[in-house]
This record gives structure tokens, sequence and C-alpha cells, in this order.
């Protein structure tokens, strides 16, 4: 085995009929690695990791120099399959009925109100992409900001691909523009409320054709955003 480097990027390269190439474009060393024992090494425990397998050196390298949600939850070219991010969890499959190139959004709160934050997963990977809170609020307000959040990542970012949340309440509300809480306006709420406004300005001043879909957590489990604090 033979370890190259050059200013972008570290690969091993290692001749064998089913070789995998491992793309870490966030990690300890970003680079392209032969072996998912490397990948591991790179990205394991690492805040915001992003990382995927191809079955040529040509193909990571070309993946590598490009932006990793142009990859992410893409299809195989050579079996047709979708080609899932490598993740050390990846024991669960996803039912076939969801899009794998997805962003899942979901909100937690300590007490309602209470201590609120929300948080965006891609669905493929697994991996977050954005956090904000926590906050004094609502479950159904960090939901409603959550998506309007995703919602302008993905037009600001070019990116074509459905949101989802489990919250009916918060898909109405954005879907109305409005965001329906009683929350009471105070003190030590005003920023929130300050954040809601600037969420409802930009529904309002912006169109898109983000597909807003609900997720069945009756028959795919906890949505890949969930806090897991239940």
């Amino acid at each position: 085995m033979r370890r190259a480097r050059n200013r972008k990027y570290l690969y091993l390269c290692h001749m064998s009929k089913k070789q995998k190439y491992y793309v870490v474009w966030a990690g300890v060393m970003p680079g392209i690695y032969d072996s998912w024992t490397d990948c591991q090494l790179q990205t394991k425990g690492y805040d915001g990791a992003q990382f995927k397998s191809f079955d040529t050196l040509k193909e990571a390298e070309h993946a590598f120099a490009s932006s990793p949600y142009a990859y992410i939850g893409q299809k195989n070219s050579t079996t047709g399959r979708p080609q899932k991010a490598a993740r050390d969890d990846d024991d669960s499959e996803l039912s076939p009925e969801i899009v794998e190139n997805s962003l899942a959004v979901d909100a937690a709160c300590s007490g309602n109100p209470g201590q609120m934050e929300y948080r965006g997963v891609h669905v493929a990977s697994r991996q977050q992409v954005f956090h904000y809170g926590p906050v004094y609020g609502t479950n159904n307000i960090g939901e409603f900001l959550a998506i309007v959040h995703g919602l302008a990542l993905l037009k600001q970012k070019g990116l074509n691909m459905p949101i989802y949340s489990d919250s009916r309440n918060a898909i109405s509300w954005v879907k109305q523009k409005k965001c329906k809480t009683k929350l009471p306006r105070e003190p030590r709420t005003e920023a929130l409320f300050q954040l809601i406004e600037r969420a409802e300005k930009w529904l309002h001043e912006n169109s898109y054709t983000t597909p807003i879909l609900k997720w069945e957590t009756d028959r795919w489990g906890e949505v890949p955003a969930d806090f897991g604090r239940k």
C-alpha cells in the first residue's frame, strides 16, 4: 500500500475488485481514504463530519472537489440504488417511502413553554446541518422556525430537496405564513418574537418550490432530527 499526499488531499491507493473509496469533506483531515477504518478515524466524534463512499478513485476525486450536498443521498450510477453516506450507526434502514436526499427538522422543549431548541438533519447521512437555541419558547414555535430556517437555507444554497417535519401545526403555520402561537410577548421572549417576525417576513417575501412533507412517526419511527429526549 502506498500513501500519497498533495496540497489538497490525502488518499490511500489499494487495488481490489471491490475497493471502496471514502471521501471525507469535513473531518480531522479531509481527503480520500481507501478503508472504512481510516474514514472512521477521521470522522468518528467529529462534530459536523461529512463523508461518503464511492466505487472508483476517479469518482471520489471528482466528489472531493465538489460540494458534499451534490452527492449525499444521490443514486449510485453503477447499481441504481440510493447510495447512503457512510456513518457508524448505519444499522437502521429507512422506509422506501422516504426521500433520502432530504432535510428533516425537529424541535425539543424542556417544559412547554421552556428552554427550546431546534435543528435540521440531512436524512441520508444523518449529519446535522443547522442548530439553534436553547431559548425560552414552545415546541410549536421551534418546529415552525426550523421549517423556515430549512427553506431559507435550501434556497440560499440552490439545493432541491424536500423538508420533513412531524408537526402538523408547524406545517400549517408555514403554509399560512403566520406563527399562531399563544406565548405571551414579554421581555424574556422578545428576542424570540423578533426571530418569528423575521421568519414570517421571509415567507411573505420569498417564493419556494421545496416540498414540505409530514414525517409519519407511526410508520417510520422518530424523525431523524429528533433530539431523543422522549
